[in-house]
């Protein structure tokens, strides 16, 4: 009895250092820093085993290593005498008992083993990782310390052999934007977060990766005024504009002045003085197409006036970009910022299929349907990659096959692709 006492004991022993090793390694660094910060107890041993593990799994192989050597001999000479002896005295004949009975014992050794000192340790430390790391660690720093010249002597073995294969030691924790992703829709499948937040978190990566062109209103859509225009024409553009604020050019083309306040002009018409733009424009900021989102973002916080002009490399105006077009590139189109008769960038009809804007962003058009966009494109909008697969200036039924799914253009306006249709295929159909 007190054989199979000192054997369990083994056993347990050894599923302890099992546990400790894949609880250290799985733990996250950031979680046990923000645990350390907090004060919790072992969490900042925990850390110091993780940020140098070569140490650490020398301690733990060394551990581990042991309770074999022992258990093994132990069981091998104490317990299988002793069931040889019981087997004879059944009648097995003494040549036979003796290998029946080391066997039997080695293979009841090495079932407990496996299960109780590996598999069941390690699919414990799996489930909460950072908290039995913190448990495990000040016992296992401190027989590292015990143990400290046979540790040193792996470590620097195993460091030797790295250095023979060429292989080189990265230990920086790097985490990389498709891994929180993955984690993002991991959250929002076990629950953790609701579907609105994962898509609000994909919008601020996305829109972390695009350009001021993609977000921008384009000139060709955008309404002014002029400081060539009449009276009259400024009237009624005033009385059927929507906008708070209006770009000014200085003589109908695309020379831009600044912007005026549509309720300065409208004060002034009121009070019955002779209408005068020039004397409510504003400076306007002015920002290159090519500037990455998060200039924008930045310019418009220090800016005095929620509207900056946008131009190309040749200095050309292009168009206007505001707050409103910041936050919908993150939380998506808000149904009181759409003009008159236009639509939503993409409507999901009863069949499955979509239709969509030719102006919906095309990383926003990708993730809808579900479809990969490769991360050099010469591209921004949806047109944009009709265009591009095409290779012409498309006409009203024209499609193609994509990675599964059949596009085409289902209207023009004017030399503009105004409307697409996306229809997942059965089968994948090879690019055309």
């Amino acid at each position: 009895m007190f054989e199979i006492i000192i054997v369990a004991l083994l056993i347990l022993l050894n599923g302890v250092f099992a546990l400790s090793e894949l609880a250290v390694v799985s733990s996250r660094r950031a979680r046990l820093r923000s645990m350390a910060e907090a004060g919790r107890a072992g969490a900042k041993a925990a850390l110091e085993l993780s940020e140098d593990p070569g140490r650490f799994l020398s301690t733990v192989q060394i551990g581990i290593t042991l309770i074999g050597i022992l258990a093994g001999a132990y069981s091998g000479s104490a317990l299988g005498e002793k069931l040889s002896t019981l087997l004879q005295s059944f009648g097995v004949e003494p040549g036979m008992a003796q290998p029946v009975g080391i066997g039997l014992v080695v293979t009841i050794i090495t079932y407990f083993s496996l299960v109780i000192g590996e598999l069941v340790p390690k699919q414990l430390a799996l489930g909460n990782p950072e908290r039995i790391a913190c448990l495990v660690a000040g016992p296992m720093r401190a027989l590292s310390r015990v143990a400290a010249p046979f540790v040193v002597l792996l470590d620097l073995s195993s460091r030797f052999v790295f250095f023979l294969l060429r292989v080189k030691q990265d230990r920086k924790e790097v985490v990389t934007e498709e891994e929180i992703r993955s984690l993002i829709a991991e959250a929002e499948r076990a629950g953790v977060i609701e579907a609105d937040e994962r898509r609000l978190i994909s919008g601020v990566f996305r829109f972390g990766d695009r350009k001021v062109k993609a977000l921008m209103t384009p000139r060709t859509d955008v309404e002014r005024l002029s400081l060539a225009a009449d009276d009259a024409a400024i009237r009624e553009k005033l009385l059927t504009s929507s906008h708070t604020r209006l770009p000014v050019s200085r003589d109908g083309s695309d020379d831009m002045a600044g912007i005026v306040v549509t309720s300065d002009l409208v004060k002034q018409l009121l009070s019955g003085e002779p209408l005068d733009i020039e004397k409510h424009i504003r400076p306007a900021p002015v920002i290159p197409d090519t500037a990455s989102a998060l200039d924008l973002l930045e310019l418009l916080r220090s800016s005095e006036e929620p509207m900056a002009l946008v131009h190309d490399e040749y200095g050309d105006f292009e168009g206007i970009v505001t707050p409103a077009d910041v936050l919908g590139a993150i939380a998506g189109a808000f149904r009181s910022d759409l003009d008159e008769g236009e639509s939503e960038d993409a409507f999901q009809r009863e069949d499955g299929s979509w239709l969509i804007a030719g102006s919906m962003p095309a990383e926003d058009m990708a993730e809808t349907i579900g479809m990969a966009l490769p991360a050099e494109r010469g591209y921004n909008t949806t047109a944009g990659f009709m265009l591009s697969r095409l290779g012409h200036l498309p006409v009203t039924g024209e499609h193609f096959s994509h990675l599964g799914w059949r596009f085409e253009v289902v209207d023009m306006d004017g030399l503009r692709i105004d409307k697409v249709h996306a229809q997942r295929l059965n089968v994948t159909t090879p690019d055309p």
